[in-house]
Formats: structure tokens, C-alpha cells, sequence
């Protein structure tokens, strides 16, 4: 990656993990009525033989990691597990009586804040809630986000007794300079450990996440992690950039300043080296950000041109509905997105009163559909194409006149009716995703909302 084309292309843009993104859905347009038509009308083209996709949002961790963009509630207090859970399940319950018939689960991720917070006991208590009234698909997929501090055996075994066969660990970077900073103490011992459990137990996915660009970190530093990953040889990596964007999360993300951060070359540096390392370690690069074994099934997905994306990251298994529970959960049904309220209290009093948690969402109209589609093709495949009767949009002719630049730049390849991003275009997706954002090109933000692309 050229450092001269880094510094003119590493602006603040969107992960799109959805499209239309979070800050340019049109809320005002929006309603709870229209949610429920939306989650009507995609279970009944698709739910019943393709199923549905379930996230459990479980916010409470023990103590603040100060790199973290996730909404979270920091406590001691395991009392709150059970209450917590009581409202899930009731607003699972909201959902199973507006559908007409029980549910087809494909897919379920436990994610967070932090899901092994909570008691082996409880989590089998949620996941049987959820189950005892719906279906399991044959070729399911449950998956959950550890901790490697505070995940313990029995965690990992009544999970993998109720079928979870994929978890990531939470590993950021072994060096303590970095993991103090970032309040992430974490020694290899601990996560060697969690990780052989698990591998031993017969979990067939075991991932860890590695962050680049954490204050205090060097190019060393990012090096020694890889190598000391490669030891333990994770079936698939999650290798994120790190999102500085204090002006959305607060004080979780001023405990350093920004003259602790990695300057945007040693940064360059950093993915370089964590890249050339993975990949020589026979790891596949997959989509923006994620590394995978040849064994993996996120790989094979790649392979084979079936990867998807969505508000958790990449994935290989694909729904059209997927309902997210608990709060701050993001709903998908293809055709509308709906966010639950942030507030724990609030959440639980509206679903303990019979009242879907909805705030704010988005019904997607005949463009953003379009567009949606070519933005998932970038991301997923490194590729898009359209014709008259199928990916066509009136804005076309205005994307491909931005796509000019990034050609120049040896970023893509364009045909009279496809593009195809390079290898010398691949860290730059976010910014050839951007040409295609209608909304992100008539409305620039006035203040800052998405972290750097680079």
C-alpha cells in the first residue's frame, strides 16, 4: 500500500456493515408499523425455508476497555443478569407472536459488551428460552464473543452442549505498554489456555481479533502479536483497524490522547507487516479486514462468492431476516432496519410492558435497495456489476465519474457494465464503497461521524 495514495484517500468514511449507514437513515419516515409490515413481508418471502438470524446483545462488562465502540454498561453486579434476561426473552416473545408461524433459527451470535459477564447457568437459561419455541436449522451456525480472561470451561461447554460451534476471543495485542493503555490485561498463557478448551471440546471455529493503530503500539509490537498468534494458529483473524472516534464514545476513548496513536505511516506499517504475516502463515485475505485458514468456512464462503455482510462483520451464512435482541440490537429485514433504545432501563421497562423496544430505523426505498446490493458485492466479493434490467440506478453515470479517480490510482478495473477492485485497491474498499453512497455524496456530514479509512 503506497503511503502518497493513503494520505489521499484516508478520510473519514463508513464500515458498511449496513446501506444506507446509521446516520443517514431517514427516521422521520419511519415507524414501528412499518417495522412489523417490513418483518411480515421478508419471513413470508423467505423465513420459512431460508430461516432467520438472531443477535442477543448482552452489554455489561466487569471493567472498560478503552479501545471499545460497542454500547456497554460497566458493573460488578451480576444481578443484573437475570432481569436482563427475563426482557430478551420477552421481547423474543413480541416477535414469535407477530410471526405466523415458529421460527426457523440459521443462525445465532451472543455478542457485547460482554457475553461471558454472564453465568454459564444463565446463558443456558436465555438460549433455551429462545429455542423452546422455535425451530434449529439442520446447517445452523451459533456463535459467541469471549473473553479470554473470564471464559471458563464450563462456559464453553454448556454453549457447545446447546449448539455453538464458532467463538472469537478478544485478543487486540499481547504487549503490556499497549494492553494497559487500552485497559486490556490479558497474558498469552490465558489465551492459549481458552483457545485449546475450546479446540479440545470440538469448537470448529475458534477466532481471535487483533487491533493495529492502539495508542502506544509499534510496528514491534503488532509483528511480536502476529508471531506469537501464529503459535496458536486461530482458524480465522479478525484484523481491525482501531476506530478513534472519541467524539461519539466519550471518555472510554480519551483515557490517552491522540498524540499516543500510531502516525497514519506507522500505521501503513503496521497492516503491512500484520497482512504479509498472516498470509504467510497461510491464512487467506478475505473481504476488508478478516483472515481465515483454508479450512474455515468463512473461507470457503469467499471461495465460493457466498460471503455476506452485515451489522456483526462478515459472515458466511445469509438471511434476509435477522431480529436483534436487547439494548441497542440492530434488526435487519432487507427492506427496513430498526435500532432498539440504548438504555438499559428503558429497554427493559418497554419490553416488560409489551412494547417492541424500537427507537429509530429505516425503510430502504427502490435506490437504496440498488445500491445496497453493489456496496455488499464490494465488500464481500471485490466486485459488482449491473445492466439495464438488473443494478441499474439514475445516479450510475455520477458513481462511475467518481470510480474515474480510484481507476487512475490502480485502485479498480471498470468495464462498459462491471468494476473489480485490484489487489493494490483492496485496503482502500471503504473508499470505493463511498462513490457508490448516494446519501454520503449529497449530504457531507458537518461534523465528524465515522473513523478514518485507512
Amino acid at each position: 500500500m503506497c503511503y502518497t495514495l493513503v494520505n489521499k484517500y484516508n478520510v473519514p468514511g463508513p464500515r458498511y456493515t449496513s446501506y444506507p449507514t446509521v446516520p443517514y437513515w431517514n427516521v422521520d419516515a419511519f415507524s414501528l408499523k412499518d417495522w412489523k409490515t417490513s418483518v411480515l413481508k421478508t419471513y413470508r418471502e423467505s423465513g420459512p425455508e431460508e430461516g432467520i438470524g438472531l443477535y442477543i446483545h448482552l452489554p455489561f462488562c466487569e471493567s472498560l476497555c478503552t479501545f471499545c465502540g460497542c454500547h456497554k454498561r460497566i458493573t460488578k453486579n451480576h444481578k443484573v443478569e437475570r432481569p436482563y434476561i427475563h426482557s430478551i426473552l420477552r421481547e423474543w416473545e413480541l416477535y414469535l407472536n407477530l410471526l405466523p408461524k415458529k421460527p426457523l433459527i440459521t443462525s445465532l451470535h451472543i455478542g457485547g459488551g460482554t457475553p461471558t459477564f454472564f453465568s454459564p447457568e444463565n446463558l443456558q437459561y436465555l438460549i433455551n428460552g429462545i429455542l423452546k419455541r422455535a425451530e434449529v436449522a439442520e446447517h445452523h451456525e451459533f456463535s459467541f464473543e469471549g473473553h479470554p480472561n473470564n471464559t471458563t470451561e464450563v462456559h464453553l461447554r454448556t454453549l457447545y452442549d446447546l449448539g455453538f460451534r464458532r467463538v472469537s476471543f478478544g485478543v487486540q495485542d499481547y504487549n503490556e505498554t499497549v494492553q494497559k493503555a487500552i485497559h486490556r490485561i490479558q497474558p498469552f498463557d490465558q489465551v492459549a489456555a481458552v483457545t485449546k478448551m475450546a479446540r479440545d471440546m470440538g469448537y470448529t471455529s475458534v477466532g481471535h481479533d487483533l487491533i493495529f493503530g492502539l495508542p502506544h503500539q509499534t510496528l514491534k509490537h503488532v509483528q511480536e502479536t502476529i508471531e506469537i498468534t501464529k503459535v496458536l494458529k486461530p482458524d480465522r483473524i479478525a484484523f481491525y483497524s482501531y476506530a478513534h472516534v472519541p467524539w461519539i464514545k466519550g471518555n472510554g476513548q480519551r483515557g490517552f490522547s491522540e498524540s499516543d496513536l500510531p502516525s497514519v505511516a506507522e500505521k501503513l506499517e503496521q497492516y503491512k507487516a500484520g497482512k504479509n504475516g498472516l498470509i504467510s502463515a497461510g491464512y487467506g485475505d478475505i473481504g476488508m479486514d478478516h483472515f481465515a485458514l483454508p479450512n474455515d468456512t468463512l473461507f470457503n464462503a469467499f471461495e465460493a462468492n457466498a460471503l455476506h455482510r452485515n451489522f456483526m462483520g462478515y459472515t458466511e451464512v445469509k438471511t434476509k431476516l435477522m431480529v436483534g435482541l436487547g439494548a441497542s440490537s440492530i434488526s435487519d429485514s432487507w427492506y427496513s432496519f430498526a435500532q432498539n433504545v440504548k438504555g438499559i432501563e428503558e429497554y427493559i421497562h418497554l419490553v416488560n410492558n409489551g412494547v417492541f423496544p424500537v427507537y429509530r430505523g429505516h425503510i430502504l426505498n427502490e435506490e437504496d435497495l440498488v445500491i445496497r446490493k453493489h456496496i455488499l458485492n464490494l465488500m464481500c466479493t471485490f466486485k459488482t456489476r449491473w445492466s439495464e434490467r438488473s443494478g441499474w440506478f439514475e445516479a450510475l453515470p455520477e458513481v462511475m465519474a467518481r470510480l474515474e479517480v480510484l481507476e487512475q490510482d490502480g485502485l479498480i478495473k471498470t468495464t462498459a457494465n462491471a468494476i473489480e477492485v485490484t489487489t493494490k485497491g483492496r485496503p482502500f474498499i471503504r473508499n470505493i464503497c463511498m462513490a457508490f453512497d448516494m446519501l454520503l455524496q449529497r449530504k457531507q456530514p458537518e461534523t465528524k461521524l465515522f473513523s478514518m479509512t485507512v
